[in-house]
C-alpha cells in the first residue's frame, strides 16, 4: 500500500480534492459531520494521507483569536481530524497532527482543539495539555459561558513559547456558527 502524504492551503485543493477530503470526514465522524463542521476546518493549512482508496486521513489548522487575562491571541486551531476506519491504529492520526503542529509551531502564539472521547488519547500523547480553566466564547449577545468544553479543550505550546495560565482568568475564544469549539 502506498501513501501519499500532502499538505495544502484551502485555496490550492481541487475541488475534487476538496470533495474527497469532505466525503471521507463524512464517514469518519460516522455522519455526525456538518456543513458547519466544514466550514470550521476550512481557509488553513490541510494535511491528509490519501491511499489508493482516497484520502485516508485528514486535519486542519485555522487560525482563531484568543483572548485571555487582557491579551488576545492569534492561536492556531486544529480541526476537522479524522483517519478513515480501515486506516486506524497505523500512525497516519499522528502524521497529520505532526505536520499541523509544525504549522502551529511555526505561525501562532499556540494550538489549541476540542478533543472527542477517541481523539484526546492521540493529543495528549503528543504533549497537548487539558485546559482545566473555564471556557468562553463572545456570542452575539455579549460573552456565553461554555462549560461543556471544559472537559475537552487542549492546548500545545508552540515554539517553546508558554501557555496561558488557567489561574489567570478563561480561554474568551471568537464565536462562529454550529459548534464554537
Amino acid at each position: 500500500m502506498t501513501d501519499f502524504f500532502h499538505t495544502a492551503h484551502t485555496y490550492e485543493l481541487s475541488p475534487a480534492e476538496l470533495c474527497g477530503i469532505r466525503a471521507m470526514l463524512d464517514a469518519g465522524f460516522d455522519g455526525d459531520f456538518g456543513d458547519e463542521d466544514w466550514d470550521h476546518g476550512l481557509g488553513g493549512v490541510h494535511a491528509y494521507v490519501r491511499d489508493e482508496h482516497g484520502v485516508a486521513a485528514h486535519g486542519s489548522v485555522v487560525m482563531r483569536r484568543v483572548a485571555h487575562a487582557g491579551r488576545s491571541y492569534r492561536i492556531g486551531y486544529v480541526e476537522a481530524v479524522a483517519v478513515r476506519a480501515d486506516r486506524r491504529r497505523q500512525g497516519l492520526g499522528g502524521r497529520v497532527m505532526a505536520a499541523l503542529e509544525e504549522v502551529v509551531d511555526g505561525a501562532y502564539a499556540f494550538g489549541a482543539l476540542s478533543a472527542s472521547d477517541e481523539g484526546a488519547e492521540l493529543y495528549r500523547a503528543r504533549g497537548w495539555q487539558l485546559w482545566n480553566g473555564r471556557v468562553e466564547a463572545y456570542g452575539p449577545g455579549g460573552v456565553a459561558h461554555l462549560p461543556d468544553e471544559e472537559d475537552s479543550t487542549y492546548l500545545r505550546p508552540s515554539a517553546g513559547r508558554p501557555l496561558p495560565a488557567a489561574d489567570a482568568g478563561p480561554l474568551l475564544f471568537d464565536w462562529r456558527d454550529g459548534d464554537v469549539l
